[in-house]
């Protein structure tokens, strides 16, 4: 019995850490939620006085969740405390973060504050294709969670090299980051002006297809933490901090932008190759030829 309590007690302490490890992606799952209420309380709060400032705070709320979005999987993931509660939080966390938060600032931020001035069944039909648009948005979000959630191991319809991990469409953070990063490259001042309202009304629609599409994406997930680096890296690092928060405004937005555009020119470009390498494709062949097999990518 004496020699049986060291082991029941150790096996009780790593019950407890265990435990407790649990709690640690978690507070940054919460992290993540607190970011998006943040944002929508900031978005509401533009309604009634002071937009630019507010806009711009429910844009950068966004911003900033994508580290907590990041950060709370890996960290599980290394220190072995994934769970399926933990997938779910972080799922509906992402719905209220990357879906609400921004359907509701793109629509606050691009229709809503059009002037009363310009032509008034323009301005409606604007603000109903705005309400429209934002809420597809929302909706590709969701479908895009809930696919990711039960896929295993899918393939996009332009697969990427052997061995690499790819995301099948783009995934949510990276849509809301286009947005909020757009806000936020104006400086939260609300679109006054018909001619701006049209081709935002176009992109937050490309978004939400981008994100229901099956094109590849880069995931990231090569990027090891645990594996040791040369120094030279903390520098460059601190680098890019640096000019990430001095510019911000152009900083976030390019980068959104040039990830966005990397998965429709990854399209392209697949679809462009096979054109030359298959030209019978375009007179009606089937999409695969017979002694090509699929390839098996990682999402």
């Amino acid at each position: 019995m004496n020699h049986r309590d060291p082991e029941l007690a150790r096996a009780n302490a790593q019950a407890r850490l265990r435990r407790g490890m649990f709690l640690l992606p978690s507070i940054f799952t919460a992290g993540n939620i607190g970011a998006g209420y943040f944002s929508i309380t900031q978005t509401m709060a533009a309604i009634s006085g002071n937009a630019e400032m507010h806009l711009d705070w429910a844009a950068i709320a966004i911003l900033f969740a994508i580290p907590f979005d990041a950060l709370d999987g890996r960290i599980a993931r290394m220190t072995n405390t994934c769970s399926d509660f933990g997938k779910e939080l972080d799922s509906l966390a992402d719905v209220i973060t990357f879906g609400v938060a921004p359907s509701l600032l793109a629509f606050i931020w691009g229709f809503h504050f059009l002037p009363d001035s310009i032509n008034p069944h323009l301005r409606m039909h604007l603000l109903q294709a705005g309400a429209f648009f934002c809420f597809l948005y929302l909706i590709g979000g969701a479908s895009r969670l809930a696919r990711f959630n039960i896929s295993h191991d899918p393939s996009p319809r332009n697969p990427g090299r052997p061995g690499r991990k790819y995301f099948v469409g783009m995934p949510i953070p990276a849509a809301a980051g286009f947005l909020a990063a757009t806000v936020h490259l104006c400086y939260g001042i609300p679109v006054q002006a018909w001619w701006i309202a049209i081709p935002w009304l176009l992109l937050v629609g490309l978004t939400g297809f981008l994100m229901v599409s099956t094109w590849r994406f880069w995931s990231g997930k090569e990027i090891n933490l645990t594996r040791s680096h040369p120094f030279q890296l903390l520098l460059v690092m601190a680098v890019v901090f640096y000019f990430g928060i001095r510019y911000s405004q152009v900083v976030f937005f390019a980068v959104a932008l040039v990830y966005m555009f990397s998965g429709i020119w990854a399209r392209a470009a697949y679809s462009w190759s096979r054109r030359r390498r298959y030209p019978a494709r375009a007179e009606g062949m089937p999409d695969t030829p017979p002694n090509e097999p699929h390839s098996a990518t990682h999402s």
